[in-house]
Formats: C-alpha cells, structure tokens, sequence
C-alpha cells in the first residue's frame, strides 16, 4: 500500500507539473522524488504522469487519482488536527451525571462555562441521583458526576463546588408566609412534605438530623423525590417543605420561599466526583472550569 508522502509528492508534481519546482516546494532533490512516483506508479500497477524532456502531464489515470489523493491527504490531516486537538483537551466528549436539584442552578452555569472554553466538545447531560453516578463512574457510563455526599470512595476524586443555604417554602395562605425568616422550631408540628428516604436520601438525612438536633417533630404528610414535586404539593396546601436556595429559580406561584436560620447557614453541598484513574483528557479543563465558577464558600476539596 502506498504511503502519505508518496501521494505528497505525486500531488506536489501534479500541481507544478514540473520536477524541478516540485522538489522543491517538498524541500527535496529531484532523484528521491522520481523514484517516490516511480514506487507510486507500481504499487497502483499504472502510469500516472508522461515525462519528457520538455514536459510533465497527467495521464488519465493521473487525472482521476489526483482528487482522491488530496482527499486522502486532507483526510489525514484532519485526523491528525483532531487527535491532537483531543490530546489537548480541547476537543472530544464529557459524559456528566448530575442530580435533579444541580440542574436549577449550578449545572446551567458550568456547561455555559464549558461551552465558552471549550466550544468544539461535545457535552452529554444524564440526570441520576448519586447512588446511582457512583456505579456510572465506576462503570465509565459517566466521566464526571455532580452529586451529594458523602464521597468517601479511594478511587474517586472529588470536590466541593457549591454549598448553598436551606429556604422554607410556605403555601401562600399559611400563616408563616407573612414571616420574613423562620427558624427550624417553627415547623414543629406542622404538616410537612418530607423527601424519600430512598430517591432523595441526602435532603432526607439532612433534613432529619436538623429536626432532631431541634427537638422539632412535624407532622410528615408525603414523602418525594423531586423538588419540583415537594413544591407542587406546598402550592396545594397540602403541608410546608424546605428546598435548597436553587429552587428559587422554579418560580412556583403561590409558594412563599423564606431564609431559614440555621446554625450551619449553607448546609447544601454539591460535589464534582471524577475517577482517580481516568483517560479522558478533557476533564482536567472540566474542573478547572468547576473550580473557576465556584464561589468562595463553596470551593473545598
């Protein structure tokens, strides 16, 4: 099979159609680029230039195979552009997972991001709660995950890139919409849509270790996993919930959503999770970018 720089040289002396000229636009001696056509000519099994004393021209097997020659050196070309592109980090593919509650504010933000910097990659979004991103990292479903801890795992690496406040969500006509901030002692008692202890298991625990370090008991009247649905259920008075500070940009009508005092004022944390071992070379890029979006009380390692 003929080589990349046997069919440069014979597009080089088709376009000069001159051996002179074209040896040394390739930086070469005429002797060494006769014999590259020559080996050229045989490996095909037929003549591609007539050569005479005063003249070089295309046979008609020349003319045919000269456009298939640039194509296959712009092929080339093209590989080797994009390989190296890829090797850089600057091209390619990222497959993130990242939780429902990560797609209302940070998620958006860091894939703008992404595509400002790294405009030719190609970003593929997969919505999953964290158990399941740790087995989809595992698995290399995923090359990144946005997810809750905890993250406690050798083979990952990880870090904190938002820790976001706790609001109230109040229907309404509740009497507590009229308050400017609640503390977690005013829901004692109150009816309350709670996250799953499965589906929604870190706003769960999270939210049950508040209570109990409170001595605060409300009355549990569903339990769910998507924000958007907890706020549903709070539009229709069916009880009060506490969603992360992002949901704000749900704008759920008739849902009051108040500043909560706590004693750890951004509990909310949301976490950049990636292989240790990992080939990808775009994900350096990727949590530079993480990192450079992150507000100060966020970053942590």
């Amino acid at each position: 099979m003929f080589d990349l720089n046997q069919l440069r040289c014979f597009v080089t002396v088709a376009e000069e159609l001159h051996f002179g000229r074209a040896a040394a636009r390739l930086n070469m001696t005429q002797p060494p680029l006769s014999r590259q056509i020559q080996v050229l000519e045989h490996i095909i099994d037929a003549p591609l230039l007539e050569r005479t004393s005063r003249s070089v021209r295309l046979t008609p097997a020349g003319r045919s195979f000269l456009p298939e020659a640039r194509r296959i050196l712009k092929l080339a070309e093209s590989a080797s552009q994009v390989a190296q592109r890829i090797a850089k980090g600057k091209t390619g593919s990222l497959k993130i997972g990242f939780t429902a509650a990560a797609a209302y504010g940070y998620l958006p933000e860091l894939i703008a991001a992404c595509r400002a910097k790294l405009p030719e990659v190609d970003f593929s979004l997969k919505e999953m709660v964290s158990g399941d991103q740790f087995e989809a990292l595992a698995s290399g479903q995923i090359d990144a995950g946005l997810l809750r801890p905890p993250i406690a795992r050798p083979e990952l690496q990880s870090r904190r890139v938002l820790a976001e406040p706790l609001l109230a969500a109040i229907p309404k006509k509740h009497p507590l919409a009229a308050s400017e901030t609640l503390s977690i002692k005013d829901f004692d008692g109150q009816p309350f849509v709670m996250y799953s202890p499965y589906e929604a298991r870190y706003f769960h625990d999270l939210l049950v270790a508040q209570f109990s370090r409170a001595e605060v008991l409300p009355s549990y009247v569903q339990h769910m996993s998507q924000i958007h649905s907890i706020l549903a259920m709070v539009r229709a008075g069916l009880g009060l919930a506490i969603v992360p500070s992002a949901a704000a940009s749900l704008k759920i009508a008739d849902v009051r959503l108040r500043p909560l005092k706590l004693r750890t004022p951004a509990p909310v944390e949301l976490f950049l999770v990636w292989p240790r071992e990992h080939e990808n070379p775009l994900l350096p890029p990727l949590i530079e970018i993480a990192t450079s979006i992150t507000g100060p009380e966020g970053a942590k390692d």
